[in-house]
């Protein structure tokens, strides 16, 4: 008797026709192009890549039947430090498919296709992890955005996102940085690069400015639009070496992608230019501003495409001259206004998920163009939530300007849809926009990773939506980063250390 063999993709359910004919295009594409290995990652909790590079003809072995990886890859700190302890018995209990530092699965997505263009013929695929029985393992980041995406999709909602990510550019004082230091200077973490300045800053929007730029600028340009992400714009921004990337508008799974994506190429291309770019907050110097990553956000119908946060029909935009215009039923619909205030009313529980390391903490300060409270207003950027457009205009949509450049993308947007969509079925009221964001009688965000974590385990309809276990997961992990800070004796070099050479 012949018995079938069954590939690892079909005990996952995931051999379909559709993925069928992309890994076909793959191939054929990964052979006529020449390329001669392909590189196999994946986003692990703090939204860095982490994976392994096949060989071009063992590419179908991949999308096949996965490629095993250590599962405790799964369970780092940011530092790289394991903070489960998996040769203990009672990991099987509290992590079970953990245990033993056994193999998880990752299994490509052959839509993510991409040819890296600084790196000789190379192509590049995003996976996402497996348990060897073929189930999901449910603290894989992409997938816990994707369970949000289908909550919008049973009512016929999708999102669309619109990324502003500003970051930092420095120029290599050492363009080998780390290939040629002395093995004996090896540290866990690792030195940081020493650096220089690529502008000095002080000078919002400088075309001076972006001239002294422009040589790192248009290798990140020509890195992204190489890999066709949906770059608008390239801005000096106000701290010195500082600028800021924008992204036209995109689904959310795309956007979350296209993010992962950005940060590592440009990262991977700086450098070879000899730059080092960063998305650490607020890098380790004197005189800096911090970087964030503005989240613009609406939802959409699945069918017509419809804005539906935008005031658009004659009787919407009748409805909103009658609302005082601090209303959020004058610029939102009601829908809209019911989401904006399910955000306010999660703030404190997703903040964790905005701002993920201790570093980006420092950035919640009065009159810094950053949030510093729990609330939102018109147009306006000192605020947490930012309201952007109004009655008859289609792209009305709401800005969050709680996240830092290195959150995980798909914790980030996942948060927002459950926080949400909370607000719409609670039908929550949003209280009216301020003109003060910076008004002590407003309630505050969370002062330090530790205490966001603690507010994050607190909030009932996040924990129910993200799933209690990955919440339990996800706050150990990040504690271990808070408590190695807590225990550091020199704050700074910490930092150096763990998110200015890392992240």
């Amino acid at each position: 008797m012949n018995l079938k063999r069954i590939s690892f993709a079909e005990q996952c359910g995931q051999n379909t026709p559709h993925r069928q004919a992309e890994v076909q295009r793959v191939l054929t594409l990964a052979q006529a192009s020449g390329l001669e290995w392909i590189r196999l990652v994946w986003c692990d909790v703090h939204g860095s890549l982490r994976g392994k590079t096949w060989v071009t003809s063992e590419l179908a072995t991949a999308f096949a039947d996965g490629m095993g990886m250590v599962s405790t890859l799964m369970l780092k700190d940011t530092s790289d430090r394991t903070v489960y302890k998996v040769f203990e018995a009672n990991v099987k209990t509290e992590l079970p498919g953990f245990e033993g530092a056994s193999n998880v699965m990752l299994l490509p997505d052959p839509s993510t296709f991409k040819i890296l263009s600084w790196a000789e013929k190379t192509g590049w695929l995003l996976c996402q992890p497996w348990f060897p029985n073929g189930q999901a393992v449910p603290y894989d980041s992409r997938r816990i955005l994707q369970s949000a995406l289908e909550k919008l999709a049973a009512k016929g909602w999708g999102m669309k996102c619109g990324l502003e990510v500003e970051f930092h550019i420095y120029k290599l004082k050492d363009a080998e940085h780390g290939g040629d230091a002395d093995p004996a200077q090896a540290s866990w973490p690792g030195l940081a690069p020493q650096v220089s300045m690529i502008h000095p800053g002080y000078n919002l929007l400088n075309e001076l400015w972006f001239d002294r730029a422009e040589p790192a600028l248009r290798i990140v340009k020509q890195t992204a639009q190489d890999l066709g992400l949906p770059l608008l714009s390239l801005e000096i921004e106000l701290g010195p070496s500082q600028v800021e990337a924008v992204f036209k508008v995109t689904d959310a799974m795309t956007a979350a992608d296209n993010m992962v994506l950005f940060r590592s190429a440009v990262k991977q291309a700086l450098r070879r230019g000899g730059y080092h770019a960063t998305f650490m907050c607020r890098p380790p110097f004197e005189n800096i501003m911090s970087s964030g990553w503005h989240l613009h956000q609406s939802l959409f119908d699945l069918q017509s495409g419809q804005n539906l946060f935008a005031r658009t029909s004659a009787a919407d935009i009748q409805e909103a001259a009658g609302l005082q215009a601090n209303n959020a039923r004058h610029t939102l619909t009601h829908l809209g206004a019911q989401y904006l205030a399910g955000l306010l009313s999660h703030a404190q529980g997703i903040t964790s998920l905005c701002t993920t390391t201790v570093n980006g903490f420092g950035r919640f300060k009065p009159n810094a163009l950053a949030p510093q409270s729990i609330v939102w207003g018109l147009d306006n950027r000192g605020a947490m939530l930012r309201v952007v457009g109004g009655a008859g205009d289609h792209a009305t949509r709401i800005e969050n300007r709680l996240g830092e450049p290195a959150a995980n993308p798909y914790l980030y947007m996942a948060s927002q849809i459950l926080a949400g969509l909370d607000g719409i079925q609670n039908s929550l009221e949003a209280p009216l926009a301020t003109e003060a964001p910076y008004a002590e009688s407003a309630a505050s965000l969370p002062l330090t990773l530790g205490d966001a974590l603690a507010h994050l385990g607190q909030d009932k309809a996040l924990c129910e939506g993200l799933g209690l276990h990955f919440v339990r997961y996800y706050q150990r992990i990040k504690q271990s980063e808070q408590n190695r800070f807590d225990e550091a004796e020199d704050k700074v070099e910490f930092q150096r250390r763990e998110y200015f050479s890392r992240i």
